[in-house]
């Protein structure tokens, strides 16, 4: 076997405190739920399918909206926000919805740091023996490199707004991690079958449920594919020969048979239910002629979403590179060049990229008992530069929006938001002052003198992505819940409507409906042609469907009441009609 690149010392391998990773976690988790209004696109959209469920029990097998399918296709992710919605009546019914994305967020982090756990204590992945001792224990160095994953997965950039929304990807990101956790623990030896064979059967089927079967097919194949390009587990793992080699040999054949009966019974599942459209994300593949356009729209997105465990993953491949049949590189290479190729075929989508995180943010680990400290230097500086500026330019824009000082950023505001009145609120400037203070802390830490430990060169992205994420969500909360979501218009819709009367909508898609519903507390129906049309004395048509509405109703019984923008004049205004007086019913 070839030498090991890991040089890892009992000293390094020391574990992050367990409450620095708890807090970290919470940090990172809670300011993207606790107080924010679902936004536009798919976390409102998906929000108005919710509650909708939730009032009528009998639509969980087709959710919909107002009689339209649900945009994205899945079933569990709509399920388990109905459920929270009808199960705690006494909260707000958005924050109830919440609840669930919030469990499934946490088990992301925790399953992507148990695979890196199981695959740090696989023989290939350990360090070099040091002549008189003194190298890393396995459980050690396997503890260590799995708080570094964990940090690596909180620092990607793009986790932070995808994964923090009430939709279906925080699902589908959720079991793609269960997926991997489950095939690190399979190639560990001396696990027992029923555990391994339970994750794998509650990621498949979440998976299929989410509505992304063929997601599910492409991580049994990159598995199969991993395992066949690899040592056979039985010879890598087990120290003894005669019945136990064979017997351990028999329960690895048994559980690979199984996960892939499981994988393809949840895929067949799907397609049973009608989802021959969702193999990978509800949307047809993309054509060949366009991949070169997709290609671009790929590398583009690389450079930002995925920092800076992309480069780290790279490193890994190099440094490693002469241990490449070893299972700690192929699974996690396996799953994300697989994720890669999905991303690929669907436009460079970030929604499929995001699934990608957990199986990099795993090889972006194994690159730190390989990096230099000139390297960590740099990657330390980096962050600190980076995530400092970025703190420093939140809380002076929050300043200006607050005082008119500096003068530019605040007219930069008022000019984007021009119905916005700025207020101060304690239970925001509180937590983001002490949030603050604690990165000044973790920056004197980091450049102090203190034991080395593997995690180290981590620590300060994680803790930079968290600090701006929980700047902008607790300073910036009041601006982005009135720019992001569409609670004021909706409020100024149903200010426009006569008490205990229904809306008619035209051209209106799901978010906009669901803001009208929940934001407006009105009544809303589609036009049907039909009498039910004459009992709303208001209708609201987009701007894009302005030009439509004469093939659905009669416009010389309606006359323009207003035209609603949601922030600005010049963009995505609503108009909103009132019927004419004496106008005749529809027969």
């Amino acid at each position: 076997m070839d030498p090991t690149p890991a040089i890892v010392s009992q000293h390094s391998a020391r574990r992050l405190p367990r409450w620095v990773l708890w807090t970290l976690g919470l940090l990172y988790i809670l300011p993207g739920f606790i107080g924010r209004d679902p936004w536009r696109n798919a976390d409102l959209a998906a929000f108005g399918v919710m509650r909708e469920l939730a009032a009528q029990p009998g639509q969980w097998l087709h959710p919909q909206l107002l009689g339209e399918s649900a945009q994205t296709v899945g079933w569990l992710p709509y399920w388990l926000g109905a459920l929270a919605i009808h199960a705690l009546p006494w909260l707000p019914a958005h924050q109830a919805a919440q609840l669930p994305f919030m469990a499934l967020l946490a088990l992301t982090l925790i399953c992507t740091w148990y695979a890196a756990y199981y695959l740090a204590r696989l023989p290939g992945a350990q360090p070099v023996v040091f002549a008189f001792g003194g190298q890393a224990h396995p459980v050690d160095y396997a503890r260590a490199l799995a708080d570094a994953a964990l940090l690596a997965l909180l620092a990607c950039l793009g986790l932070a707004l995808l994964a923090h929304q009430s939709s279906v990807d925080a699902a589908r990101l959720a079991f793609v991690a269960l997926a991997l956790a489950a095939f690190a623990r399979s190639v560990q030896p001396g696990n027992s079958l029923m555990p391994t064979l339970s994750m794998w059967t509650l990621a498949m089927f979440g998976l299929a449920l989410s509505g992304a079967p063929g997601i599910a097919l492409l991580l049994l194949l990159s598995g199969e594919l991993a395992r066949r390009c690899g040592p056979h587990a039985s010879s890598d793992m087990v120290a003894t020969e005669g019945a136990a080699s064979q017997a351990n040999a028999a329960q690895a054949l048994a559980m690979r048979g199984g996960m892939a009966a499981l994988a393809l019974a949840a895929a067949a599942l799907a397609f049973a239910m009608g989802w021959p459209g969702a193999w990978l994300d509800g949307q047809a593949v993309l054509p060949h002629w366009q991949l070169a356009a997709s290609w671009e729209s790929l590398a583009r997105l690389l450079l930002w979403f995925t920092w800076p465990c992309a480069l780290l993953a790279g490193w890994t491949l190099w440094k490693w590179r002469r241990q490449w049949r070893s299972p700690h590189l192929l699974l996690p290479a396996a799953c994300l060049l697989a994720l890669l190729l999905a991303t690929l075929l669907h436009r460079g989508s970030d929604r499929i990229l995001l699934l990608a995180l957990p199986p990099l943010a795993v090889l972006a680990a194994f690159a730190l008992p390989t990096l230099t400290r000139s390297v960590a230097a740099l990657i330390d500086w980096l962050a600190i530069l980076l995530f400092s500026v970025s703190a420093l330019l939140i809380w002076i824009i929050w300043l200006a929006m607050m005082t008119g000082v500096p003068a530019e950023p605040a007219a930069n505001v008022a000019k984007l938001l021009p119905n916005f009145v700025p207020r101060f609120e304690a239970h925001g400037f509180v937590p983001a002052l002490l949030l603050t203070l604690a990165w000044l802390s973790v920056i004197a830490w980091r450049t102090g003198r203190h034991q080395p430990a593997l995690w180290k060169s981590l620590v300060l992205s994680a803790s930079g992505i968290t600090l701006c994420w929980s700047l902008a969500l607790t300073l910036w909360l009041p601006v982005l819940n009135h720019g992001m979501g569409l609670a004021p218009i909706s409020q100024r819709v149903a200010a426009l409507t006569p008490a205990q009367q229904c809306v008619l909508v035209h051209g209106l898609v799901h978010e906009q409906i669901a803001a009208l519903q929940y934001h407006g507390g009105l009544r809303v129906q589609r036009i049907t042609g039909g009498p039910a049309d004459a009992a709303c004395p208001r209708l609201v048509v987009s701007s894009e469907g302005f030009a439509t509405l004469n093939h659905r109703i009669d416009l010389r019984q309606w006359q323009l009441l207003r035209e609603e923008p949601r922030l600005r004049e010049n963009r995505d205004v609503w108009l909103v009609f009132e019927r004419r007086p004496g106008a005749a019913a529809p027969q």
